[in-house]
């Protein structure tokens, strides 16, 4: 590594996926900055990695706010640390049907997913594209591929994340940056708590990836300069049956993958 200090800012760092992330840009020698909402669970994946010679940088933001990405933006500018890697995995979802769930849930939603996620990208893309350096992962998912009944909104989230991504790294082709979209299927994060879907058929009778498996596909994929990489055999297989498959008819079938178990037909006695 060169004398100036290497560093990935992941948000969602805390756990999950996001956590995985961190683990194997630790492994490979970068210092890193990760972003969460909840301090204690900050200080102790720091804890862990600083124990490995890792140099953290734990930064406190709710990305659902208006003008946090903006914030945590003007807050590492005063760290006087270059950021080489941006990994936008914080995500959050609503579980219900649309005519249901609480608007203010989605709006916060919709901050999150897209709008501090486009903040973040276009703030150190400029900055990476000036230098002619730099990587960004963002995560979208096969959510994004597929329209979600009972996730409505997470669902459109996640195809505006994957569509964005595509089209700025057209953009950017003659760059050496960067951009990578990683698509994972259902993984055994606490998204589907937060979320309120423990009770969803996808939950309680699907198979959820390993949360560590699924960032190691994003990571390579990321180190690669891949545009996309969808993680799972299953995953990409319901991704290619779905880019054949009308929309309607993915709808119903998803729907019917994430009604409540309680919504399938009772046999009599």
């Amino acid at each position: 590594m060169e004398n100036r200090k290497h560093f990935a800012l992941i948000t969602g760092a805390s756990s999950g996926i996001g956590y995985e992330l961190a683990k194997l840009f630790a492994k490979d020698g970068f210092n890193l900055i990760i972003v969460g909402r909840e301090e204690a669970r900050l200080k102790r994946a720091a804890a862990i990695f600083e124990a490995d010679g890792i140099e953290v940088i734990t930064m406190i933001a709710d990305l659902s706010e208006r003008d946090a990405a903006f914030d945590l933006y003007e807050n590492i500018r005063t760290k006087n640390v270059q950021v080489d890697v941006l990994v936008n995995d914080a995500g959050q979802g609503v579980y219900g049907k649309f005519t249901d769930t609480d608007l203010s849930k989605e709006l916060k939603i919709i901050q999150l997913n897209i709008a501090s996620l486009v903040t973040l990208t276009k703030l150190y893309l400029k900055e990476m594209v000036k230098r002619g350096a730099g990587k960004i992962l963002n995560v979208a998912s096969v959510a994004g591929k597929l329209p979600g009944p009972y996730q409505a909104v997470y669902h459109g989230t996640k195809a505006f994340v994957h569509s964005f991504n595509e089209a700025v790294r057209a953009e950017i082709k003659d760059s050496p940056v960067t951009i990578t979209s990683l698509l994972p299927g259902p993984t055994d994060t606490d998204f589907f708590r937060k979320a309120d879907m423990m009770d969803s058929k996808i939950v309680q009778e699907g198979e959820l990836a390993d949360p560590a498996e699924v960032a190691k596909d994003g990571y390579a994929a990321m180190m690669d300069g891949k545009d996309m990489v969808v993680s799972g055999f299953k995953n990409k297989l319901q991704v290619a049956m779905g880019n054949i498959t009308p929309d309607s008819k993915l709808a119903e079938q998803t729907g019917k993958m994430q009604e409540p178990v309680d919504d399938k037909p009772r046999s009599t006695p």
